[in-house]
């Protein structure tokens, strides 16, 4: 009977798949590190997307806060004429009331009492003047409290004068403007601002 040696075919069997096995490991290898590569790309891609966005989103923010950095100015420009127009609508307002003030000063003086200082702080006025006597302060004090366009008369200092002099007494005072009731405060006043007369019943 013949003798067949198979020690050959057996090593290069054993040849063969130690090819196929590194082929295959190679090809594993290189699988992975394709992987890799297209991770590593895709992350790399998305860092760099997300940096653009960051970018913009300053950018835009920037843009933002200047153009909210240029309300606020307007907005501050606003408050300042609207601060002025009530101003003014406040003065010419009072343009008349002050001729007013002046035509009841005239009126509510007594006799005997002289001005010699007026002075208009708001709706306050401080008054210098001299009288005959304390009794015709006090009666100034009294016709400026029942004035329709003065109040709260408050005596500051009244000093008698010496007899070498006039005589009398010099004093100071100061009174507040009363406010007047217009149109807007009162829906029933007529525009002369005075409240309208009921119509007497038939």
């Amino acid at each position: 009977m013949p003798r067949i040696n198979l020690l050959p075919w057996r090593e290069a069997e054993r040849k063969r798949k130690r090819q196929e096995f590194l082929l295959s490991l190679g090809a594993a290898l290189a699988t992975a590190g394709l992987v890799m590569l297209l991770g590593h790309w895709q992350m790399s891609s998305a860092i760099q997307h997300q940096h653009d966005r960051n970018d913009y989103l300053t950018q835009e923010i920037a843009t933002l806060d200047k153009q909210i950095e240029e309300i606020n100015g307007l907005d501050a420009q606003k408050r300042r004429l609207l601060a002025r127009m009530e101003i003014i609508e406040t003065l010419q307002r009072s343009r008349p009331e002050i001729v007013h003030v002046f035509d009841e000063l005239v009126r509510v003086l007594p006799e005997g009492v002289y001005l010699t200082y007026l002075k208009q702080s708001g709706n306050r006025f401080e008054l210098r003047g001299v009288a005959q006597s304390s009794t015709r302060v006090s009666s100034f004090m009294r016709n400026i409290d029942a004035s329709q366009w003065l109040a709260d008369p408050t005596l500051q200092i009244v000093e008698t004068r010496a007899k070498d002099t006039a005589g009398g007494a010099s004093f100071t005072l100061f009174a507040n403007q009363r406010r007047q009731a217009s149109a807007e405060d009162d829906p029933a006043a007529t525009p002369t601002g005075k409240p309208r007369k009921k119509a007497a019943a038939k």
